[in-house]
């Protein structure tokens, strides 16, 4: 992976240089700057994984008409490269991917993106044009930001480069700080900076340098179209994904650096690695453990290692080392994020870049096969509803609170009634938000003075929900978590917490050719009579054991709730309600782990 970032405007040198120094993680191997000797700028910090000797970038065409910064990796170069080639292209490089995203530009303009199936965020400045053209992929797996403000135009992997540019007002958005304790990040096209924007996923957008006027356009939008219950066998649907998902895996592993897998022991990243392992020899692959059992998966791994046969390594982290990475992050995100499930993923891709530089994970599936425990809650809430759930939720979580008693571990029954119950409250569209947020919405309405409706503070998933084309419960929530959680929240800890390592993840489940099957499947074979990811399950069940196949989920947290209750984390609050949390916390009184977590990740220099 690497960083890239950029301007137009009155800046110079020392701006692009500042902007490209801050994103040196993202890409240690070299640094690099372009300019035109006028007002355009471009930057990037390289990390080396295809064609190192030929993939500098910034990169321009043997025209020297067109410049790309480029972030991610195309899956499929090899076979476009033989197409430009057909058609007349020179290639200077080996076999860079970078060149063949320019040399498509030139060929196919804007629709280049729609040949392209990876993981990306570019930019190319067009001289003949005199334009900028932004873009990136299509589930939002690489980040990318940006501003026109005072007549600049400013682009960045990150905010902390955009703040660089000398240029740029800083500002926090009030309202993407609401957002962020709605849902425990910030959701695009919003960022935490006023005026500084997120290109959604599947989007492209077009700066004309001269009139300043952009143009943003989605050209890829996830959809979930399945097929009549009776059209396809269920071992029809169970071929499909191993061919496809092993295709993928294969794809994935094409790297001139070396390469491994994470590995939990669950469905998900066993079966990325049971496939790996039918390509590589010696497989390496990575976890790590943690003295608290309850979030413990170390004898997972180790029996999915053992079963598969690769060198595996585990590390067990004790909770100082965790205790220290969450003060660490504070500083480290620049925009704030609040799943703690991040401190362990930082850790993990820590501990794997001690060996390789790229590796594969299993994210995407919990969302494309209905793998969260908020999908089985569905029929029970729709069963509530015709009870008059919405007015009995109320009374029913006062006597949840005074009878059941509060539990810090994993996941616990009593978090789960108490989430559900709270959820029950809000109508479908934002039902799922809620179950999720860190903060009611009255909370945030109190914290930040504001007087927002549910509709304003989950307007994104309000969106997501209604655009859905399906008529049932189980398709409208898959759209909210694929186009919405999975976008601003998972992907978001993956790139952060693998960039702040120089660490390559890749993600064989979101795969183009994958995806567009996988949203054909009826939903009834996702979830089924209870289980979960019904139809990757029985799939995954012709090259894995059934205990693997039928573990428990676990998730991939660490204890904060049991940090907040007996002092580990010991922070001020920033808000007067916070302080009531944090006591009712502390007295056993309330499980407000998700809140607390929420403001202790929030920079102080965010504080509006």
């Amino acid at each position: 992976m690497c960083g890239i970032c950029g301007f137009v405007g009155p800046g110079n040198q020392d701006d692009i240089d500042r902007m490209v120094s801050v994103l040196n993680h993202r890409g240690p191997d070299e640094r690099g700057s372009w300019n035109n000797g006028k007002s355009v700028y471009m930057g990037h910090s390289r990390l080396a994984i295809i064609d190192i000797e030929g993939g500098h970038q910034p990169m321009v065409n043997k025209d020297q008409q067109v410049v790309i910064s480029f972030n991610g990796e195309i899956y499929n170069f090899r076979e476009l490269r033989k197409e430009l080639e057909a058609k007349g292209h020179i290639f200077m490089s080996d076999h860079s991917d970078t060149e063949v995203i320019l040399n498509g530009y030139i060929e196919w303009g804007n629709k280049v993106v729609d040949k392209m199936n990876g993981m990306w965020a570019f930019a190319i400045y067009d001289s003949r044009k005199n334009l900028l053209f932004l873009s990136r992929d299509r589930f939002g797996e690489k980040p990318l930001f940006y501003s026109l403000q005072n007549n600049n135009f400013i682009f960045a992997s990150e905010l902390s480069s955009i703040e660089q540019f000398s240029h740029f007002d800083k500002k926090v958005s009030r309202l993407a700080l609401a957002k962020y304790f709605a849902h425990g990040y910030i959701p695009s096209p919003h960022s935490i900076l006023h005026d500084v924007f997120k290109i959604p996923a599947g989007s492209n957008l077009t700066f004309r340098i001269e009139s300043q006027n952009t143009q943003l356009i989605k050209y890829w939008s996830f959809s979930l179209e399945p097929d009549s219950p009776k059209q396809y066998t269920e071992e029809f649907y169970c071929e499909g994904i191993l061919d496809l998902l092993a295709r993928s895996v294969k794809t994935k592993l094409v790297s001139d650096v070396p390469v491994g897998t994470f590995l939990s022991g669950g469905i998900d990243s066993t079966s990325i690695t049971a496939l790996a392992s039918k390509y590589c020899t010696s497989l390496e692959t990575f976890s790590i453990g943690f003295h608290n059992e309850s979030f413990d998966e170390s004898q997972y791994s180790l029996a999915a290692s053992k079963f598969i046969g690769t060198r595996h390594f585990n590390e067990v982290c004790s909770e100082a080392r965790m205790l220290e990475i969450s003060r660490q992050l504070i500083n480290d995100l620049d925009e704030p994020f609040s799943d703690s499930s991040v401190i362990a993923t930082l850790q993990l891709c820590k501990f794997a870049r001690k060996r390789v530089k790229v590796a594969l994970g299993g994210d995407g599936a919990d969302e494309l096969f209905a793998g969260y425990d908020p999908f089985k809650a569905i029929k029970s809430a729709a069963f509530f509803d015709k009870l008059g759930g919405r007015v009995l939720s109320k009374g029913l979580l006062k006597i949840c609170d005074a009878c059941i008693p509060v539990s810090h571990k994993n996941i616990s029954l009593d978090f789960k009634i108490k989430r559900f119950l709270r959820g029950m409250k809000t109508p479908w569209c934002t039902r799922h938000p809620n179950w999720l947020a860190p903060f009611s919405i009255d909370e945030i309405n109190e914290s930040l003075g504001l007087k927002l409706s549910q509709e304003e503070l989950y307007s994104e998933a309000v969106e997501s929900w209604n655009l859905c084309q399906q008529d049932n419960l189980l398709d409208k929530s898959l759209n909210f978590y694929v186009n919405n959680y999975l976008q601003n929240g998972i992907l978001t800890k993956l790139d952060r917490s693998s960039m702040l390592n120089s660490l390559e993840v890749r993600s064989p489940f979101l795969d183009l050719e994958f995806v567009d099957f996988v949203s054909k499947i009826p939903p009834n074979l996702k979830l089924n009579k209870g289980v979960t990811k019904y139809i990757l399950k029985k799939a995954c069940s012709k090259i894995l054991p059934p205990k693997i196949i039928n573990r428990p989920k676990k998730g991939f947290g660490v204890p904060v709730g049991e940090w907040f209750a007996n002092g580990k984390i010991d922070y001020v609050p920033k808000f007067g309600l916070t302080k009531r949390l944090l006591s009712e916390h502390k007295s056993g009184k309330k499980d407000n782990r998700l809140a607390l977590f929420a403001e202790y990740m929030l920079n102080e220099k965010f504080v509006a």
